[in-house]
C-alpha cells in the first residue's frame, strides 16, 4: 500500500468535501497561525510528501473534525 498516496488523497478528499481551494486553505492555515503558500500546498498533495503535523493543520483548518479512513 502506498501510505503517502492515501494520505494525500484522505486530505485532497476532505478539501473537496468542504469546498476549500488551495487558496483557501493557505487563508484558513494563517488564521490558525501556519504559514504556507498555495504553490508548496499544491506540490505537498501532488507528491505526498508532508508531515503528520501538516495534515493535522490542515483538517484543524478546515474544521474537519472526523474523517473516514478507507
Amino acid at each position: 500500500m502506498d501510505w503517502e498516496k492515501q494520505a494525500s488523497g484522505i486530505l485532497k478528499a476532505e478539501l473537496k468535501r468542504r469546498g476549500v481551494t488551495y487558496a483557501q486553505l493557505v487563508d484558513k492555515l494563517a488564521e490558525i497561525g501556519v504559514e504556507e503558500k498555495e504553490a508548496n500546498i499544491r506540490n505537498k498533495l501532488s507528491r505526498g510528501k508532508f508531515s503528520a503535523a501538516f495534515m493535522l493543520q490542515c483538517l484543524q483548518a478546515i474544521g474537519a473534525n472526523r474523517i473516514e479512513i478507507v
